[in-house]
C-alpha cells in the first residue's frame, strides 16, 4: 500500500491529544485527533487506513464501548488503549475483547512509538492482503466468463494466467467475435496491476486528431489515456487503425517507459477479420514491441462441445430476461450447432441464442432456420472439418443431462424419470462428463 497510514488519537483532554500527536508526528506518523469516540466513529469504517489510540475513561462513550464498536466495524483494526493506574484490569479485559495493547499514564514516548510502528505494520499487511483477495476475486469473476472445457480453452486460460503475471506488452488477435476484449480484461484482472486502472481505447472510433488527443492530450475535459492508465493497463483495440504518425508517437511512449514498463499495453488486432495480420498494418519496430507476448484466440468452430455449453448458457440467460422457457435442443439441432462454421464466433452464437428464445416464446421456428439465415447466401451452414459421430453423440448427451439437471435443480429421481435412465447409468454418465449434482442444487 503506497499511501501513508494514519493514527486516530481519541481523548477528551486537549492537552493529552496534543502531546500524543506531537510525539507521533515527530516519530514520522500522520495523526488525526478527536475529542470523543462519537466523533471518531463518524470517520472510521471498515478498511480505514490506519490505527486507533484511545483513552479508556471518557465522558459519553468510554474506551471499552468504543473498542466494541470498532471491533464490530473491523475486527482487524489495531486499537491501543491509554489507561490510568487503576484501569489496568479493565485494559487487560479490553485486550480480550480485541485491543492490540495498552499503555499506562504517564506513558513512555518510546514505547508509544514502538507500539504505533508495530500496529501500523500489522494494519498495512491486513489491508494489502484484503486488496489482494479483492483483486483475485475480480480475476476469478472475469475468468469464469471464459466458458468451455475444450482443450483450446484450457490452454487459453493457462496462457492468461501465465501472461497476466508477466510484465511485457501483449498482442491479442483472432477472428471477429472470439472475445478478445474479455481476454484483455482477464489479463489485467489476474495480474499485479489488477488494483490499478484498465483503460480501453478503440483506435477505430476516432479520427486521427481526436485519437491523438484521447491518447496523449490535450483534452478540454478529462485526462489523456496514457496518464489515466499510468501504472495500470492501456488497452488499445483495433490497433491496426493507428496512422503512421500515431504509431511513431506510441513507439516513443513505449521507449520512454523503459523496462519494466510503468504502464502495460494490451493491443487488440482485428486484422484477421479482413484476411490480414497485425504485422501487415504496423511498423515492424512497434509490432515487435507490442507482440513480445501474444495470444491468438481460437475460433468457435474449433471448440467442440463448448458450442453447446455456450448455447445453453446464453439461451438460459435470455429466457430469464424474456420470462419464458429456454428452447429444447433436439439431437439434430445439436449436431447442426456443432457443424456450423460460426464466422461471427461467440457474438454470432449469442445472437442465434437470443432469436431461438424469442422463436420458442412464439412457439414457432427452429434453430436450423436461424443457422441458415446466418449463413452466406442464405444456405445452410456446414463445417469444413468433419467430426466422428461419437463426438456428436457424446456432446449432445452431455448437454441433455446438463439441461435436465438444471431444470430439475439436481433432483436425481426426476432426471432418471425424464430420461428413462437407471440410477447407475446416470451416475456413470455424469462422472464421464464431469457433471456434479451439487452444482445444480
Amino acid at each position: 500500500m503506497s499511501r501513508k497510514l494514519k493514527i486516530a488519537i481519541v481523548d477528551d483532554e486537549p492537552d493529552m491529544r496534543e502531546s500524543i500527536s506531537q510525539w507521533l508526528v515527530l516519530s514520522g506518523f500522520e495523526t488525526e485527533s478527536y475529542a470523543s469516540a462519537e466523533d471518531a466513529l463518524k470517520v472510521i469504517g471498515a478498511d480505514w487506513p490506519g490505527i486507533v489510540v484511545s483513552d479508556i475513561r471518557m465522558p459519553g462513550m468510554d474506551g471499552i464501548s468504543f473498542l466494541k464498536r470498532l471491533m464490530g466495524i473491523d475486527s482487524a483494526l489495531p486499537v491501543i488503549l491509554i489507561t490510568g493506574h487503576g484501569d489496568v484490569p479493565m485494559a487487560v479485559e479490553a485486550m480480550r475483547l480485541g485491543a492490540m495493547d495498552f499503555m499506562e499514564k504517564p506513558f513512555n514516548p518510546d514505547r508509544m512509538s514502538a507500539l504505533a510502528k508495530k500496529a501500523t505494520q500489522a494494519r498495512r499487511m491486513t489491508l494489502d492482503n484484503r486488496a489482494l483477495r479483492r483483486d483475485l476475486s475480480e480475476g476469478q469473476q472475469v475468468m469464469s466468463k471464459l466458458i468451455g472445457t475444450s482443450p483450446v480453452m484450457d490452454r487459453l486460460r493457462e496462457d492468461i494466467l501465465d501472461l497476466g503475471q508477466a510484465d511485457g506488452h501483449v498482442l491479442i488477435d483472432g477472428e471477429t467475435g472470439t472475445g478478445k476484449t474479455l481476454v484483455a480484461h482477464a489479463l489485467h484482472a489476474v495480474g499485479p496491476r489488477a488494483s490499478k486502472k484498465f483503460v480501453p481505447v478503440s483506435c477505430a472510433a476516432y479520427n486521427d486528431e481526436a485519437l491523438t488527443a484521447r491518447l496523449f492530450g490535450p483534452l478540454e475535459d478529462g485526462i489523456p489515456a496514457v496518464e489515466e492508465a499510468r501504472g495500470g493497463t492501456l488497452c488499445l483495440e483495433d490497433i491496426e487503425a493507428l496512422s503512421e504518425p500515431l504509431q511513431a508517437r506510441l513507439l516513443a511512449f513505449i521507449s520512454d517507459q523503459g523496462t519494466p514498463a510503468e504502464t502495460r499495453i494490451i493491443a487488440i488486432s482485428n486484422a484477421r477479420a479482413e484476411g490480414r495480420k497485425a504485422e501487415d498494418s504496423l511498423r515492424p519496430d512497434l509490432f515487435y514491441r507490442l507482440s513480445a507476448l501474444k495470444i491468438t484466440l481460437p475460433p468457435l468452430r474449433a471448440r467442440g462441445e463448448d458450442i453447446l455449453a455456450l448455447f445453453t448458457r446464453m439461451s438460459e440467460q435470455f429466457s430469464e430476461e424474456y420470462g419464458c422457457e429456454p428452447p429444447q435442443v433436439s439431437a439434430q439441432e445439436a449436431a447442426q450447432l456443432l457443424q456450423a462454421p460460426w464466422p461471427g464466433n461467440i457474438r454470432q452464437l449469442i445472437n442465434v441464442a437470443e432469436r431461438a428464445v424469442l422463436q420458442n416464446r412464439r412457439g414457432s421456428g427452429s434453430i436450423a432456420s436461424l443457422l441458415m439465415a446466418d449463413g452466406d447466401d442464405n444456405q445452410q451452414a456446414t463445417t469444413t472439418e468433419g467430426k466422428p459421430l461419437k463426438e456428436y453423440v457424446e456432446s449432445f448427451e452431455k448437454m441433455l443431462i446438463d439441461n435436465t439437471m438444471r431444470r430439475h435443480k439436481g433432483s436425481i429421481a426426476n432426471v432418471m424419470e425424464e430420461l428413462c435412465l437407471p440410477r447407475r447409468t446416470l451416475n456413470e454418465k455424469m462422472a464421464k462428463y464431469g457433471l456434479q449434482r451439487g452444482d445444480y442444487l
